[in-house]
């Protein structure tokens, strides 16, 4: 009997093997799990589901399975027991990672809210920046505009005192236009007052020499040689102040001449009265100043009131005549 029942137990040991085999893979699983997975009530063991199939078994069977049964329960119970050691390890294990992902999230709240901070106050720090750039920037535009506006100022019054001194200057220059109108015009009516006297003296002079001549022609012979002689005179001292006048009028005086300097020029002329030659006969022994009164005399160039004199007269006076040059005026 004995040696048939051991083929049966043999029989039994592996489906036992395999059953508390499949039992620790599962509890594996389990353990891997168990952060996911709600808890499990103690599992039974396989062996005793096994061994209530195998109650209508043959009493040695029957005798053979509860001698396996008290040892897979000797061999569960120590199991179990180390299920419930990896479950309070399990719950301490994921307690801890519950504390570690709290103290994680913290830290990352922390760093989440420091680096919050940090972007706050780079904000912060760049809109102080633009405004500071703004303000700035309106600092320049607004000295800038100052600028421009003293720029623009200094212009418009530099303008205004450019057209001022235009309007001035024009008003000056009205002003010495019309004084030189003025002295033009007061000279012409000079020139023609003086033009009507010596026209007058001429006319007179002529009226005269023609009355002498006319005396001449009486039998007086006497009479007529001193008539003649006080005409030719008049006549003479008449013309010595027409020479004066046009010779003064073409004089210019040199830088060089002072008061007190004379020189003595020698007129040659023609019964015309054209001017042929002038030549200095006594020297100041300053040239440009003896120049200047030859200048003079050449510059009159003819001189038509000759011709009132007779030829007589004309030869012994006029023919070669002194003139003496000084600064101060001009006599012969």
């Amino acid at each position: 009997m004995q040696h048939e029942e051991r083929p049966a137990s043999q029989r039994l040991f592996w489906p036992t093997v395999l059953a508390v085999g499949l039992h620790v893979l599962i509890f594996g699983m389990l353990f891997v799990s168990f952060a996911m997975t709600p808890e499990l009530p103690p599992a039974r063991p396989v062996v005793q589901a096994t061994l209530y199939q195998l109650k209508s078994q043959s009493q040695a069977t029957t005798q053979t399975n509860q001698k396996i049964a008290g040892e897979q329960k000797k061999t569960s119970a120590p199991t179990h027991e180390t299920e419930q050691l990896e479950q309070k390890k399990a719950e301490e294990r994921r307690v801890a990672e519950a504390r570690e992902a709290e103290r994680k999230a913290a830290e990352q709240k922390k760093v989440a809210e420091a680096r919050k901070a940090e972007q706050a106050a780079a904000a912060k720090k760049a809109e102080q920046a633009k405004k500071a750039e703004e303000q700035k920037k309106a600092a320049i535009a607004k000295k800038q505009a100052e600028e421009a506006a003293k720029k623009k100022a200094a212009e418009d019054a530099k303008k205004k005192a450019a057209e001022e001194a235009k309007k001035k200057k024009a008003a000056e220059e009205a002003k010495k236009a019309a004084a030189a109108e003025a002295a033009k015009k007061k000279a012409a009516e000079e020139a023609k007052k003086k033009k009507a006297a010596e026209e007058a003296r001429r006319k007179a002079l002529e009226e005269k020499k023609a009355q002498a001549l006319a005396e001449l022609l009486s039998e007086d012979t006497g009479y007529q040689q001193a008539m003649a002689d006080e005409v030719g005179d008049q006549v003479a001292g008449n013309l010595d102040d027409l020479i004066v006048r046009l010779v003064s009028e073409q004089w210019r005086r040199p830088p060089s001449a002072r008061n007190g300097m004379t020189v003595e020029v020698l007129i040659e002329m023609l019964p015309d009265g054209t001017i042929t030659n002038a030549t200095v006969t006594r020297s100041n022994g300053d040239k440009p100043f003896d120049n200047s009164a030859v200048a003079a005399v050449r510059s009159v160039g003819r001189i038509a009131e000759m011709q009132q004199l007779d030829r007589a007269t004309f030869d012994r006076l006029y023919r070669q005549r002194r003139v003496i040059f000084k600064p101060e005026d001009l006599s012969l």
